[in-house]
Order: C-alpha cells, then sequence, then structure tokens
C-alpha cells in the first residue's frame, strides 16, 4: 500500500515537469504556439510571426516541439495539424503522437496502432511502451500493462518518467492525461 503512495505522491509532485516528450523531463514552456497561434499554426521566433505548420521557416525539429507543446496543453487537434506536415511519418516519435492524439481524443483502437508501429519502429522507445501500457491498465488488461512496464525496465528505463507513469496506472488503473 505504501508503494502506490510513494509512487503517485512522486509523480504528483514533478507531473508538471514531467510531459509528453521524447526523451525531455522538463515540461515544454508555452510559447505563442499555444498562447496566440490558430488552427495548427507554429510560432516562428525568427519571423515572430504564426505561420503555417507546412512552411519552409520550420524544420521537423521546430514541429515536433510544436507538437508537443500542443499536446502537454490539449490542444490535440492542432498537435495532429502539426503532426500531419511532418516530412518522415514513419518515425517512431511521430507515430507515438499520433498514438496519443487519437487515444487522447477518444479513439484508442486507433492510438494502439500507432503505438505498436512505434514499438516496431523503436523497441526501445520508453514513452510509447508506457502509453500503450496506461492504455491497458486503463481498460483492465493488467498482464499486458504489465509487460510493457517489465520492457522499460528490460531497456534501461528505471527510474524514468515512462516507468513511474505505468507503475502507478497499474496500481491506480488510471494513466495520466500528458
Amino acid at each position: 500500500m505504501l508503494r502506490p503512495f510513494l509512487l503517485a505522491l512522486g509523480i504528483a509532485a514533478a507531473g508538471p515537469a514531467l510531459a509528453v516528450g521524447s526523451g525531455d523531463s522538463s515540461a515544454p514552456a508555452p510559447t505563442p504556439t499555444t498562447t496566440e497561434c490558430t488552427d495548427g499554426q507554429v510560432y516562428d521566433s525568427e519571423s515572430q510571426t504564426c505561420v503555417d505548420a507546412e512552411s519552409n521557416l520550420l524544420d521537423d525539429d521546430e514541429r515536433y516541439g510544436a507538437v508537443r507543446e500542443l499536446a502537454y496543453a490539449g490542444q490535440l487537434e492542432n498537435a495532429q495539424r502539426v503532426l500531419a506536415t511532418m516530412s518522415d511519418q514513419r518515425a517512431d516519435r511521430v507515430l507515438t503522437y499520433w498514438g496519443f492524439t487519437h487515444r487522447k481524443l477518444g479513439n484508442a483502437d486507433l492510438g494502439m496502432v500507432y503505438y505498436r508501429q512505434a514499438i516496431d519502429t523503436n523497441p526501445g522507445n520508453l514513452l510509447v511502451r508506457s502509453y500503450m501500457g496506461q492504455h491497458l491498465a486503463e481498460t483492465g488488461a493488467i498482464a499486458a500493462a504489465r509487460v510493457q512496464l517489465m520492457e522499460i525496465r528490460a531497456r534501461g528505463g528505471e527510474g524514468t518518467w515512462p516507468e513511474a507513469a505505468l507503475a502507478s496506472a497499474i496500481e491506480t488503473g488510471r494513466g495520466y492525461s500528458y
């Protein structure tokens, strides 16, 4: 009983600092992308304007940062608009976010398809394993969620946000919205 409490306490304390992301454990700072831009636009710091996500002023790393920020802010449809403009739709980081946004928008089956594709592309993607496992835990598939937790640990993810979030979801039946 003490372990789930301590785990939940640790995640709750770190929650604002641990967000949807690649390997970065800090929350994305709000920028005009989430505070001023609309319809999937991204703020371009050089031109100091909101630009369409497909603009040649942006590269995929900038788009990815915007996707991460938009997802963290709960702007899932906007995150998908930006995702759609990324050049490598088969990259595991792109597939992870397609899965996350679809799952959070209520289309968990499609989200799981993207999660599986991301794992097939990069079995060491701890974040996608955590998101997949959280969904499994939320739906009562605890044994399958534990498989993902064991994979995270076996791949060096002990002590990381993906491990802690999934372990908490297994204990509580509730995943995280970031």
